[in-house]
């Protein structure tokens, strides 16, 4: 065994708790080390942990663009409770009605009316209301995809806070565009299939409502672009962090590095601050 401090070789024999060499306490002194390599490594991680929670607060709710951005993604995902279209057909023995939308993909799933789309398609009777109504369906299954690629860049925007925004915008724009052309379609096949008595095609305004929050986040997202959207991080976290990536590469050791690595005015005078305030509250228990 080698003393901690001094490197010399310490005797198997020897049980004494101090070096015989130099005379530091060996348990002791490696405690301190242990401790001052913790304090080293905790600051390292807490500023890469700050800078997260930095964009995070960026995302979502830094200043009221991102709050009105938040609440505009949610607004939009809700649009698809509105119907986008559907068809009610009356024939012998039965009657039954599907709208293209959340709430009414689910009410066609449970009455088993989504089943008989395929047979409907090559009834002679009922076959052009039928492909009528799958035009918003089809339109509503591209805006649902949109969605679901705006809310993840938006859900996990905190990574990369500017792609992010510029992902949302210009998908914002493929939906809009999609939204328009559907429902302009879908009247053009609406009022083309309207002549049979057993199925009538009904046209909702759900693509137009996604538009239009597709068009709110759209501008949202433009604002925030042109403001910038940039994170604020405390003092000397940037560097922090590029320190421990080093650190985990192996490029530099705990050991060689100061107590505190980094350590702004600001950051000084807290710590200052700490330890009077633990000091006072030290001597308030020993009076106790």
């Amino acid at each position: 065994m080698k003393c901690p401090k001094c490197g010399n070789e310490i005797p198997f024999y020897d049980l004494k708790p101090n070096c015989s060499h130099c005379g530091v306490n060996i348990m002791y002194y490696t405690q301190e080390e242990g401790l001052a390599r913790d304090a080293k490594r905790t600051e390292l991680e807490s500023a890469s942990a700050r800078m997260i929670i930095a964009r995070v607060k960026a995302e979502f709710i830094k200043g009221k663009l991102a709050v009105f951005r938040m609440i505009a993604v949610l607004a939009m995902v809700a649009a698809l409770l509105v119907p986008y279209g559907g068809a009610h057909y009356t024939l012998p023995f039965f009657d039954g009605k599907f709208s293209v939308g959340i709430l009414g993909i689910v009410q066609g799933i449970q009455s088993g009316l989504l089943l008989k789309i395929p047979v409907f398609l090559k009834s002679a009777l009922v076959s052009g209301q039928t492909r009528a109504a799958c035009v918003p369906a089809a339109v509503f299954v591209i805006t649902v995809i949109l969605d679901v690629i705006i809310f993840g860049a938006f859900f996990f925007g905190f990574l990369n806070l500017t792609k992010a925004a510029e992902v949302m915008k210009k998908t914002c724009i493929a939906g809009m565009i999609v939204s328009l052309i559907g429902q302009a379609a879908s009247l053009i096949v609406k009022f083309t299939t309207q002549d049979s008595p057993a199925a009538k095609v009904t046209m909702g305004f759900g693509a137009l409502v996604s538009c239009a929050m597709l068009l709110v986040v759209y501008l949202i997202n433009s604002a925030m672009l042109k403001k910038g959207i940039e994170p604020v991080y405390r003092e000397n976290d940037i560097k922090r962090k590029e320190m421990l990536k080093q650190y985990r590469r192996g490029e530099i050791n705990l050991d060689d590095l100061p107590l505190p690595i980094f350590e702004s005015e600001e950051e000084h005078e807290e710590r200052i601050k700490a330890l009077e305030e633990a000091l006072k509250a030290e001597e308030e228990g020993k009076e106790l």
